[in-house]
């Protein structure tokens, strides 16, 4: 008999991408699926078709909820699986036909936690698999490696810090005092969940370089659309609570990388807040990338250019050209 996988879907406002996103996971290789589709409270057709597909195939299980953001309709999964492992799609994202019993397979040979593939960026005007700088090598991954692969996004890109190309235990969540996504991150959850997840004791990981996930990267997504303010409350956020988590659970020598993520991240929302003309966020970001500077500097010593750009965003005018 063959183990469940639970595939947990968060659906707003989709209608254009959802049945391309359905399609591609119920047409999986590996059969034994849960599809846990929770309409978070969208205002166009996306909650029908979901029901569409429900009535359909009885492996779709759709939740309706208030809108409260992807952190939240992915919570309403966790806590409504049946399945032995888990695994998470986004309602605009499809997946090769094989993903899951790639992913399913690694997990079960190697005896991991979690297992993860590489995935394609995809446009509307094409597609290019991601890429990792420096091999991952084919074996049981440890903790501390699965951690700093996901804070060395130039070397290991193809693995990052998402969790929609991976397959995950359900043990993980279910012994673990439910873990939960952060609701109060309305962007940046994956970036504190993922490691959360990682630094349960005993958790251990492999990685099967085959790029089999589609992430559509439209314009009008969260990731795209989001705020400076809203980006200094997500992203920027969820690295500074994973850089107090390395610190309290013994990882202070990868701190050094969260601490690089910080400043880099702080630098885009600093280019946001100018764009928006919000000077109190840019006048934060600018503290941010102060403090952590020293580190971004010996962590980029090879790309000078990138220093320099942080240099100019530190000096930027006390009144910048958008409040003459």
């Amino acid at each position: 008999m063959m183990d469940k996988i639970s595939v947990i879907v968060p659906v707003f406002n989709v209608a254009p991408y959802i049945g391309r996103c359905l399609d591609s996971v119920l047409g999986q290789t590996y059969a034994d699926l849960e599809i846990i589709c929770v309409n978070d409270g969208s205002t166009d057709e996306s909650g029908g078709i979901c029901d569409e597909y429900a009535a359909k195939d009885s492996r779709v299980r759709v939740f309706h909820k208030k809108h409260g953001g992807v952190a939240s309709a992915r919570n309403v999964g966790l806590l409504n699986f049946s399945g032995q492992y888990v695994g998470f799609v986004d309602s605009d994202d499809w997946i090769e036909s094989d993903m899951y019993e790639v992913l399913y397979g690694t997990i079960r040979s190697r005896g991991v936690s979690v297992s993860a593939v590489g995935f394609f960026g995809d446009t509307d005007t094409g597609t290019a698999p991601r890429k990792n700088v420096r091999h991952i090598p084919d074996r049981v991954l440890t903790q501390r490696e699965m951690l700093s692969f996901i804070y060395q996004l130039d070397l290991y890109n193809a693995f990052h810090v998402v969790v929609w190309n991976k397959l995950f235990c359900s043990d993980l969540f279910r012994n673990n005092n439910g873990l939960l996504f952060n609701e109060h991150l309305f962007s940046g959850s994956d970036a504190l969940f993922l490691p959360s997840v990682f630094l349960i004791d005993g958790c251990t990981g492999t990685y099967c370089d085959q790029p089999l996930y589609h992430y559509y990267q439209r314009n009008s997504s969260i990731v795209h659309s989001s705020t400076a303010i809203i980006k200094e409350k997500g992203s920027l956020a969820a690295h500074k609570s994973v850089l107090k988590m390395f610190n309290d659970s013994g990882y202070e020598d990868l701190a050094m990388l969260v601490k690089k993520e910080i400043c880099y991240c702080a630098s885009l929302i600093a280019e946001l807040a100018i764009k928006e003309g919000d000077e109190g966020v840019l006048e934060r970001m600018k503290r941010e990338m102060r403090t952590y500077m020293e580190d971004y500097v010996e962590l980029n010593r090879d790309f000078p250019a990138r220093v320099e750009r942080i240099k100019e965003l530190i000096n930027t005018k006390e009144k910048p050209l958008w409040s003459l």
